[in-house]
């Protein structure tokens, strides 16, 4: 009932987008009125009335070129592998150089992969790229079945088997989980494929170690009260229709609800730039909220499985993580370097609770583990902006040098 209420609303709403957006047009085509009349701030909330929405379509990932030493190269996007709930993305370089393949995890959790644009754009400087490009689950059919926590460990080992032996591996936020129980399952059946390097980046490895909001609201209810009360199913319209899921709005509301006075004053600044003729700045506000609204669906099996498995019970922390039946043991990972990444301001993955894979990794010889705590950043920092850039990457690519 709570989907089919949102998607009612929506509906409803969209003649109201489709006049703000006619509006605009007509002005465009007519001219602003005189000053007088308070055309510029008319306008500005026409803008905001059609441009501000909630979407559930993946933006692009608009990479087109790249600089990798003093070279401008194309790049182009290439589905390399596609499964019912993934895709693994390939963003090829034209050029000749063999480069090290890395395998970058995306998050599934309410956005797509594309919030990791600036993560992709940077790694491709040195690194043959690929992606975990996930599909909205409500676009799912029910018919492709059911999607949990296990079958996530499974894409993973799945798609560094696609790139073959020899590549390193980059997990940003809540699948650092699954990347490392995927490495271990590999290093434990001593697969070809285990992956030279490991890159773990603000992920809750062990949500014990300095609990954040997040920890602490998954805590507040037992996992039947999650199931009853954020679990709807798809509405009639959609391919996946009838697939239960935890809706991607949902999870928008809940992260914006954590810094909601920052999210309203950035809107009182758009309206602000836009009614001032402020293109520039209007436009960097605009291009983070069109990435931030743009959401997807969970399935309901994945996302349940994640709040009991990794927020409530810290299975892998504790050495009790099962996968397919199979004990999950990081302490056989030996051949896969590690290096784990925090963020000083992170309030999503608190310091410590990523570098707990050190001690999970126990034999792992010390040349092989490095951490990096970056001073002055919060959780996106860790994998966007300038400090990810010029402090952070550095250290990603040299291990993955220093083991090629």
């Amino acid at each position: 009932m709570l989907y089919q209420a949102y998607q009612t609303m929506t509906d409803m709403l969209a003649p109201m987008r489709g006049l703000a957006t006619a509006a605009l047009n007509l002005r465009d085509i007519a001219g602003p009125l005189p000053e007088w009349t308070g055309d510029r701030q008319f306008a500005a909330l026409l803008d905001m009335a059609a441009n501000t929405q909630v979407t559930h379509k993946r933006p692009p990932f608009a990479i087109g070129t790249v600089l990798c030493g003093n070279r401008e190269l194309e790049v182009t996007e290439a589905v390399r592998l596609s499964l019912p709930f993934c895709d693994l993305l390939h963003f090829a370089k034209d050029d000749q150089v063999p480069r090290p393949k890395v395998l970058v995890v995306a998050p599934l959790s309410g956005h797509f992969a594309t919030l990791l644009r600036a993560t992709v754009k940077t790694l491709l400087r040195d690194q043959d790229v690929y992606i975990t490009d996930w599909r909205n689950a409500r676009d799912v059919p029910v018919g492709e079945g059911a999607f949990g926590f296990d079958d996530y460990v499974e894409y993973i080992i799945t798609f560094l088997e696609e790139l073959g032996p020899g590549a390193n591996v980059v997990s940003v936020c809540q699948p650092c989980v699954q990347t490392l129980a995927a490495v271990a399952i590999m290093a434990e059946d001593d697969h070809p494929c285990q992956p030279r390097t490991m890159t773990l980046m603000g992920g809750p490895l062990d949500v014990r170690e300095a609990p954040t909001a997040v920890n602490d609201l998954a805590n507040t209810k037992p996992i039947e009260w999650f199931e009853a009360n954020l679990i709807s199913r798809v509405p009639f319209g959609h391919a996946g229709f009838g697939r239960e899921v935890y809706p991607g709005f949902m999870q928008l509301t809940a992260f914006m609800a954590m810094n909601m006075g920052r999210h309203v004053d950035q809107h009182r600044a758009l309206y602000q730039h836009l009614s001032d003729g402020d293109a520039a700045a209007a436009g960097g506000i605009r291009a983070f909220y069109e990435e931030y609204f743009a959401v997807l669906d969970l399935t309901a099996e994945f996302y349940l499985e994640t709040v009991d498995r990794v927020f409530q019970r810290a299975l892998l922390a504790k050495g009790e993580l099962d996968y397919r039946g199979r004990r999950v043991r990081p302490e056989l990972i030996r051949r896969t370097a590690l290096l784990t990444v925090e963020g000083e301001r992170d309030d999503i993955c608190a310091v410590g609770q990523t570098a707990a894979a050190h001690d999970l990794c126990s034999s792992l010889r010390p040349h092989l583990k490095r951490h990096h705590l970056q001073a002055g950043v919060g959780h996106y920092g860790v994998f966007a902006g300038r400090k990810w850039e010029q402090q952070i990457y550095p250290q990603v690519r040299n291990l993955v040098l220093a083991m090629a």
